[in-house]
């Protein structure tokens, strides 16, 4: 699954993203969060390399319960999984490099 550039109109739930197989990013923020729309090119351009590896975007905020469940403080949090299991994060991605080797922890 490539980059979604669109967040999920339905955000799964917790038990959903527990079940999910293989290697998944799950990325909170919103629309219109400046720190969000910078961090897009970088996270873009490190998911083209990884086909294999599932994007979800979810629009966070107070009372949305799977940003509350992963503790999400502050966007973009990207939250790497392997088989439903957090493995890394990323609080406001600086580099593309932080992505890829965050990514290289749920793909090896």
């Amino acid at each position: 699954m490539p980059y979604a550039a669109q967040h999920l109109a339905q955000p799964p739930s917790r038990d959903d993203v527990d079940r999910l197989p293989g290697a998944t990013v799950v990325e909170f923020g919103t629309p219109w969060c400046g720190h969000c729309q910078r961090a897009q090119p970088l996270l873009q351009a490190a998911l083209e390399a990884q086909p294999e590896v599932a994007h979800i975007k979810v629009e966070d905020g107070p009372g949305r319960p799977l940003g509350r469940s992963y503790r999400v403080k502050l966007w973009p949090t990207l939250i790497f999984l392997r088989d439903g299991k957090e493995v890394a994060r990323i609080v406001r991605p600086e580099s593309e490099q932080q992505i890829q080797e965050a990514l290289a922890q749920i793909t090896n």
